[in-house]
């Protein structure tokens, strides 16, 4: 018999297993999954690649510091030529990926057959005192045939513990399970084998459909999970009328006046949908106002 429960919908969990000296993330998104594809469509490879990429940039942000914004960003030569998932510290999550169609039909799910110089990167911004925000980002090995195996990689290289990452994408969910081994001699001596032995055992589908009570209670029972915290999650785009109108007064003068065509500048963001449209008056102001603020330090002086 099939069992049938309502997953969580669109929420990241912390939660701690004590007894084994161990920390995790669970992250399930329906919703916001569901508006990021509809930035499509994609081939299945890709989509699968882009929900799982969308899962882990927020499954991060409950487990590294992150006051601004965390991206999962992938760039190849081949046939998928840019994915670009990002989750902010308020919960929004969107994504994107941008292919090669007459090649993406014949495409793996393969991070290895990607080809020579690709890159995936994870990338955290937060807020600082100046003008520019404090930026890091780390460069993930593309040794593994996964997402989760190349994070695993990653962590237990960068953090220098015992890691485990498990991602699941399908038409309606995306989601992503996080086990760490707490720094330090905390929990029994058996703990994180245990718990690594357990975090096999658990199938993508089940990710995929048990809420977060029902998986920590049948995945890690005897280690009395314990609940840190939970956060709502929604799509959301960082675009507005204001960044677009200095991403096109950064074009300079000739640029954005050929912008124009039929009477105005017309803009739409590529991860929302949103419209922009600006007449030739307004770009003038645009540009006038660009000129003035690089001025101005002149004129105080």
């Amino acid at each position: 018999m099939t069992e049938h429960f309502a997953p969580d919908t669109d929420r990241l969990s912390r939660f701690l297993l004590p007894h084994a000296g161990v920390r995790g993330v669970r992250v399930h998104l329906t919703e916001a999954w569901r508006q990021v594809r509809a930035n499509g469509p994609y081939p299945p490879a890709i989509e699968e690649m882009l929900g799982e990429a969308c899962a882990a940039a927020a499954l991060f942000t409950g487990h590294a510091k992150v006051d601004g914004r965390l991206s999962v960003q992938l760039r190849a030569p081949g046939a998928l030529r840019t994915l670009f998932a990002e989750c902010t510290a308020a919960g929004t999550i969107r994504g994107i990926a941008r292919f090669d169609a007459d090649l993406a039909a014949s495409m793996t799910r393969d991070l290895r057959d990607l080809g020579d110089g690709a890159l995936l990167a994870l990338t955290i911004e937060n807020p600082s005192r100046g003008r520019e925000p404090m930026r890091y980002q780390g460069l993930v090995s593309l040794d593994s045939a996964t997402l989760s195996g190349a994070f695993e990689d990653y962590f237990r290289q960068s953090e220098q513990l015992p890691t485990r990452v498990l991602l699941a994408v399908d038409g309606g969910h995306a989601a992503g399970l996080m086990v760490q081994r707490l720094p330090g001699d905390e929990g029994d001596a058996d703990g994180w084998n245990r718990i690594s032995t357990l975090f096999d055992t658990l199938s993508t589908t089940e990710l995929l459909r048990w809420p977060n009570e029902v998986l920590l209670t049948r995945l890690f029972s005897e280690d009395e999970p314990q609940l840190l915290g939970e956060r709502l999650l929604e799509f959301g785009c960082s675009c507005s009328r204001e960044r677009v109108e200095a991403m096109i007064a950064s074009l300079g003068p000739d640029e954005a006046r050929a912008s124009v065509v039929d009477g105005e500048v017309h803009v739409v963001c590529e991860f929302c949908g949103q419209d922009y449209r600006f007449s030739p008056d307004e770009v003038e102001t645009m540009l006038r106002t660009a000129a003035d603020a690089v001025a101005s330090p002149e004129r105080m002086q």
